[in-house]
């Protein structure tokens, strides 16, 4: 498959592990940012251009996709949706033993990248939660916004806090 298929294309984030790690701090959930997400759903034209301004600084900085359920700050933040699989819980088994991407090889894998970063910055241990499925219906949504009413909590899991994602997912218990 060649570069114009049409699928994401790995992205190298334009900022810093460090730098984004601290930005986030910034904005991390809290009374404030909950009554604002709360003010700019109510009012469908603010909502758009909010969505519109995140879309357009995450995709320049993250190469994001507008999943509407960042991954980012499990991820160092390198943008999983730009792998060409859209694969969030880690590489594929095409990885090159140099780091690059499967399919497109002039290109860094997305999670090589997310791994030097994490790493780098003293959040290796992210990469260990489970990431769980997108939800579809999510896409082009605003995920500050989403993130700030609470609907993110328990988009990634440590696997070691119980029963495997799926069977969690679903209600299954082990036979």
């Amino acid at each position: 498959m060649g570069t114009d298929s049409g699928w994401p294309r790995p992205t190298r984030p334009r900022l810093g592990a460090r730098t984004t790690y601290t930005l986030h701090g910034l904005l991390a959930a809290n009374r404030f940012y909950r009554r604002l997400a709360r003010a700019i759903e109510r009012r469908h034209g603010l909502y758009r251009w909010f969505t519109a301004a995140e879309r357009a600084t995450k995709e320049e900085l993250f190469g994001c996709r507008m999943c509407g359920q960042c991954a980012l700050p499990a991820t160092g933040y390198t943008c999983p949706m730009t792998c060409p699989k859209q694969l969030r819980n880690g590489p594929c088994g095409g990885v090159s033993t140099s780091g690059q991407c499967e399919v497109i090889p002039e290109l860094r894998c997305v999670w090589v990248t997310a791994y030097e970063r994490a790493e780098g910055s003293g959040h290796g241990s992210d990469l260990d939660l489970l990431q769980r499925p997108v939800d579809h219906r999510e896409w082009g949504r605003s995920s500050w916004v989403n993130y700030w009413q609470g609907r993110d909590e328990g988009l990634w899991v440590d696997p070691a806090d119980g029963p495997p994602l799926l069977r969690r997912e679903l209600g299954l218990s082990p036979r």
